[in-house]
């Protein structure tokens, strides 16, 4: 859940705070007042692409951070990736310049945008305005079918086993052509292994045996300066710790006479306690320390060798065991085009595996697509589209393909008398606004991440129709944070919280949570009219 959000030097924004709570929170002001720029910074915090435009003018470089409570699993990614924080908490912080250069941080940690991206889908689920333009394409369409039957994992399955069939179908098409050639590098890639089999170079091992040689390498000085320490600490005459009891037990019994002096006496004894502590630590040190020449010879060949054999392949020496996983296969494949019999045997079975996860991804997207269809279906009802259908086809393809044996569409018909069409061919953008937040708020619903943010997704929209939004994401907040920038009264009443985007005259950006009185005024602003009548209104609105 995203506890707090500040934004300094962002687009127009000077310097904002916002502290969402639980359930439902709007966001509401007049156009062009930076609403969603606040959506453009929480996008941006989970790792949304970034240049030096929203760098606000004459700043130099815009300050985004988010602290979220999080999840016992994210605690464990953290960790995993030494950059775990406080105890159920995550701090997102972003800084991009003039130069249109982005720096990333998590938990204070520098992290890149790789990783800020990853651990933003583990918190934040974004819903925009121009969604349904989206939703018109066919990825789109297949990528929320998997994403909402669960068969993610399966289509990656899928299409990693499209490309290792269709990869070894192009090795036997070349095997005949290319003997000579494909002979050539069979050797040379043979030579290849064999050298890099005889280093046998582990994952993680040059990390490891660099540090160690660096550890043995300065094992002497390392020792010296061990005992040297310890000795000006607490063995030679006249030692740093013995003076420090002294001077401590003198002032002590001068503070019986002072009060002054006990801070002063309380300081030098917390001082002995740690540099007696320090001296501990510095004996158990140097008891450790290891003076091995044979152990450091051995390290410097073990350099020596991973180091020439990453220069004769033009890799770092860390990527050696890659390269090696990386010639075997190609060694692999060049060995089978030498025995067409065999190589035909690869083609197959690899297309069996193919057919096999496709079979399954087809079964996993059936059921899918009858649970999403019956989902959006009840939900246009709740839109007051109550004669709307929608249903998500899955149509055979002609030839297998990477993403399976079917294409996805996502098909709709707003009267029981109208046949299903393509949504790319529905015509009324009032309704295509509704079907895409009615998609979107059942796949909201099958998210797992604990925040939700819907941008003016509600466009288009008016009347009764506003309202039944507005409970829908009422009862949404009921079982996640959800926040939702809007224009409409309708749906801003209904929210546990209302905050209030608004920019002054010397562009003095502000927003700021709304008490009772607050909110009917910006409700009735919001509904326009007289302003007595509006406040009436803008009361009902809050109080039903």
């Amino acid at each position: 859940m995203l506890r707090a959000l500040e934004v300094r030097d962002f687009v127009i924004i000077d310097k904002a705070t916002l502290e969402p709570g639980e359930g439902f929170t709007c966001l509401t002001g007049e156009t062009g007042a930076g609403k969603s720029i606040l959506v453009d910074a929480i996008e941006l915090l989970v790792g949304g692409r970034a240049d030096a435009t929203v760098v606000r003018e004459s700043a130099e470089k815009a300050e985004l951070s988010a602290e979220f409570d999080v999840s016992s699993r994210l605690t464990e990614w953290l960790d995993q990736r030494d950059l775990a924080g406080d105890p159920g908490q995550l701090v997102l912080r972003r800084s991009i310049d003039r130069s249109g250069r982005s720096r990333c941080f998590i938990n204070g940690h520098a992290a890149t945008l790789a990783q800020l991206k990853e651990v933003g889908e583990w918190l934040v689920d974004l819903h925009g305005q121009h969604a349904h333009q989206s939703l018109l394409r066919t990825l789109a369409q297949r990528e929320l079918l998997d994403s909402h039957a669960g068969s993610e994992g399966l289509a990656r399955l899928t299409a990693e086993a499209y490309r290792d069939w269709k990869r070894l179908e192009q090795v036997a098409a070349e095997a005949s052509a290319q003997f000579a050639q494909r002979e050539a590098e069979r050797a040379d890639i043979a030579e290849r292994v064999e050298q890099l089999k005889k280093i046998a170079p582990r994952e993680g091992e040059w990390e490891q045996v660099a540090a160690e040689h660096k550890r043995l390498q300065h094992g002497s000085s390392l020792l010296a300066g061990a005992q040297s320490s310890l000795e000006t600490l607490a063995e030679a005459e006249g030692a740093c710790l013995p003076q420090l009891g002294a001077v401590a037990t003198q002032l002590k019994s001068l503070s019986e006479h002072d009060d002054g002096l006990r801070p002063v006496v309380e300081m030098l004894e917390s001082a002995e306690a740690q540099a007696s502590e320090a001296v501990r630590e510095l004996r158990h040190y140097a008891s450790r320390v290891d003076l091995d020449p044979e152990a450091l010879r051995e390290a410097e060949a073990r350099i020596d060798a991973l180091h020439s054999a990453a220069r004769r392949h033009r890799i770092r020496p860390e990527e050696l065991p890659a390269k090696l996983a990386e010639l075997e296969k190609r060694l692999h494949e060049l060995q089978l085009s030498a025995n067409p019999e065999a190589l035909q045997k690869e083609v197959a079975a690899a297309r069996e595996r193919y057919d096999a996860a496709a079979k399954k991804l087809s079964a996993k997207r059936g059921s899918g697509a009858q649970a999403l269809s019956k989902a959006v279906t009840t939900a246009l009802a709740q839109l007051a589209m109550q004669a709307a259908r929608f249903n998500v086809a899955l149509q055979k393809t002609e030839n297998p393909t990477a993403h399976g044996n079917e294409d996805v569409a996502f098909e709709v018909a707003s009267h029981p008398s109208l046949p299903l069409r393509p949504l790319a061919k529905v015509a009324s953008g009032g309704e295509l606004s509704r079907i895409s937040l009615a998609i979107q708020l059942v796949a909201a619903k099958a998210s797992p991440v604990g925040t939700l943010v819907f941008d003016e997704v509600d466009s288009g929209i008016g009347g009764t129709v506003a309202e039944t939004i507005g409970k829908s994401l009422k009862r949404l907040g009921k079982q996640r944070q959800v926040l939702c920038v809007t224009h409409l009264p309708q749906v801003a009443a209904c929210g546990d919280a209302q905050w209030a985007v608004s920019k002054s005259a010397q562009l003095k950006f502000r927003v700021q949570r709304l008490d009772r009185a607050a909110r009917i005024e910006e409700l009735a602003r919001m509904l326009g009219g007289a302003e007595a009548t509006a406040r009436k209104h803008a009361a009902e609105l809050l109080d039903s």
